[in-house]
């Protein structure tokens, strides 16, 4: 990835909707060129997709918690599909440590919460951490410090 590549994404995570015409004004580069670009970064799996950032909250959602699982074996949440799958869980990631995996998630009401809770138990076992705010929302991804400098 270079500095280019780098620009189209600010512009793209920014601006998903940008056409290549104005994607091509703003980085200084040809639209065919813009295209070809945008093109490698998908195929290459660096863009994994086009996305709207919905706030929950006012999507009808306003209960927001992590919750850490402790769930290894054949009961795991993350052999069955199903399970991830569910509406509320909006993202799950396997980690290192104590847990098997942390999940994201939100809900219409504490009630829901807690039916939330009790489906996920036969699984393993729960730990929840209710969201309060959001002080840092999503950001997009840009180069890690020095890795120009490096080279990368």
């Amino acid at each position: 990835m270079d500095a280019m590549d780098w620009a189209l994404l600010a512009e793209l995570q920014a601006d998903a909707r940008l056409s290549f015409s104005e994607l091509s004004r703003r980085v200084h580069l040809s639209a065919p060129a813009v295209a070809e670009r945008v093109r490698r970064l998908e195929e290459t799996g660096v863009i994994t997709g086009y996305h709207a950032r919905v706030d929950p909250a006012l999507a009808g959602r306003p209960v927001s918690a992590v919750i850490r699982m402790n769930c290894y074996g054949p009961r795991c949440i993350l052999r069955d599909g199903a399970v991830t799958a569910w509406p509320e869980i909006l993202e799950v990631d396997r980690v290192t440590g104590d847990t098997c995996c942390i999940l994201r998630v939100a809900t219409a009401s504490m009630a829901a919460f807690e039916e939330l809770i009790d489906r996920l138990a036969p699984h393993g076992q729960p730990s929840s951490t209710m969201v309060l705010s959001t002080p840092v929302p999503w950001r997009p991804l840009s180069p890690a410090p020095g890795a120009e400098a490096k080279g990368r």
